[in-house]
């Protein structure tokens, strides 16, 4: 949930132990919840800040609208990543914007737009 520590019916309990079952290394950064989600999370690769998570990873994931997570810096993001790949599970970002600055993006309840 949005700048909350409240961890309650958060997307993350779900979607995190989707992505490992599927075979994914998950490392995660929450601003406010880090310590109830250690709790409630296993095998996950905790770090300091958002930027942490992506050095070296396959993909992006946003799964919660953070407001730290609306300001990054995106040629940042895509100098981390190992390809620029986002998956927007809050479209918190505009579409046309990500493809414009290179990346492969991907929301939830709106089609991707093609080349």
């Amino acid at each position: 949930k949005p700048n909350t520590d409240d961890m309650r019916d958060s997307p993350s309990l779900d979607i995190i132990p989707a992505l490992q079952a599927a075979g994914a290394t998950v490392s995660a950064f929450d601003p406010e919840a880090m310590g109830e989600a250690k709790e409630m999370l296993s095998n996950v690769d905790w770090q300091e800040n958002s930027y942490a998570t992506m050095d070296g990873a396959d993909a992006l994931v946003i799964i919660t609208e953070w407001n730290e997570f609306r300001m990054l810096d995106l040629d940042r993001v895509k100098g981390l990543l190992k390809a620029p790949v986002m998956v927007d599970m809050r479209n918190i970002y505009n579409r046309q914007e990500m493809k414009e600055a290179g990346f492969d993006y991907t929301c939830i309840g709106r089609p991707k737009l093609e080349d």
